[in-house]
């Protein structure tokens, strides 16, 4: 596939930068919620140039529902009304995704893709979508990163996660090797060549979006005790090792640590995280061979404000890490935290590489 180059969006809206589209996500879910939270904080709504690729109608209804000084109002705000077909929009429930709502998250996500990539905006924050709705409507994709790569004409690409500590401002960055998939096939899905692609997308990452040249990246093992010697598992000894082992020569620039055992690689950003003095060096990034070997540790320590990012794509996009949560949908207790995060680290990573062409 054809990779389109990040400088062709940016350089179009440097006289007006960092336009950030946020999309509504599944409208029968917390989206809404969030998003109209997020920009009631004058710290957000006044800092960044923000514009909702929704339906007003629904936002308004959110508004009216919980009535509540916590809420922007969508009369406030700037907001693209996405047209949906008058039966998909009666179809919509708050709190029971279906086909309905999966349909009007994919209409958002298209819109936004669409006009990012003609640069109309510099960055996308999306709201949580339903994959069981986006199937229902008739969109086979295992989430929304898939459909970005896709939109965007590129097939390197990954899930990064970030948050930064309330206790220290340290920041934790996990990269995932293999995302949605079945645990029973992540062994056989892992190879030395899927290993070098995600490690390449995590080192033009940290250097071209956090502005870390010389980086220190850990990397778990795949079995426990990272296979203690071959007794636990032998994919370490068969190529894993001698995987990392010409990696590190072929990048003597970057500290590779590794394989770490999957049981003892989350105590020293643990420590970093809640601010215990005795840890040192921890890692700049770390690369998690599977989705709940780096999600179990992002989710523990970050819940509330872990934000996903998709590298890889011509442009910055960020997303809360939490779902729809349709269970507490229009009951006026989401957390906005994590939304409010990634609007800040989509608007810091814009910056980053605005900086970085000029």
């Amino acid at each position: 596939m054809h990779q389109l180059n990040p400088n062709q969006i940016l350089k179009s809206h440097l006289k007006n930068p960092l336009r950030l589209a946020l999309t509504l996500g599944d409208p029968a879910g917390i989206g809404p919620e969030v998003i109209l939270k997020a920009l009631a904080d004058f710290e957000i709504s006044q800092k960044y140039d923000v514009t909702i690729i929704g339906n007003k109608d629904l936002l308004i209804q959110t508004y009216n529902q919980l009535n509540s000084t916590t809420l922007a109002n969508p009369d406030q705000l700037q907001i693209i009304d996405v047209p949906l077909n008058k039966e998909i929009a009666d179809q919509i429930m708050i709190g029971t995704g279906n086909a309905a709502s999966g349909a009007a998250s994919f209409a958002y996500m298209e819109y936004a893709i669409a006009h990012t990539l003609a640069g109309k905006f510099d960055g996308i924050v999306t709201a949580p979508i339903a994959k069981s709705a986006w199937k229902a409507a008739g969109y086979n994709y295992p989430g929304q990163t898939e459909l970005l790569a896709q939109k965007s004409s590129v097939d390197r690409f990954g899930m990064l996660f970030v948050a930064r500590s309330p206790h220290t401002n340290w920041t934790l960055r996990i990269l995932l090797v293999t995302t949605h998939i079945p645990l029973c096939q992540v062994a056989d899905t892992l190879t030395p060549q899927l290993l070098t692609q995600k490690l390449d997308l995590l080192v033009e990452c940290l250097e071209t979006d956090f502005g870390i040249i010389k980086g220190r990246i850990a990397i778990a093992g795949l079995n426990p005790h990272s296979g203690e010697q071959g007794q636990l598992g032998t994919e370490e000894q068969d190529w894993l090792i001698p995987w990392l082992e010409q990696e590190r020569q072929n990048r003597p620039n970057l500290q590779l640590d590794g394989p770490i055992p999957p049981d003892t690689m989350w105590v020293k950003p643990g420590q970093a995280w809640y601010g215990n003095s005795s840890v040192q060096n921890p890692a700049d990034a770390y690369l998690a061979l599977y989705h709940d070997q780096g999600l179990i540790p992002v989710k523990l320590m970050a819940f509330d404000r872990a934000v996903n990012t998709s590298i890889g794509l011509p442009f910055v996009r960020t997303s809360p890490d939490h779902g729809t949560a349709f269970d507490i949908a229009g009951k006026g207790i989401a957390d906005a935290t994590s939304m409010k995060a990634a609007i800040e680290l989509a608007a810091e990573l814009v910056s980053q590489r605005i900086a970085a062409i000029n």
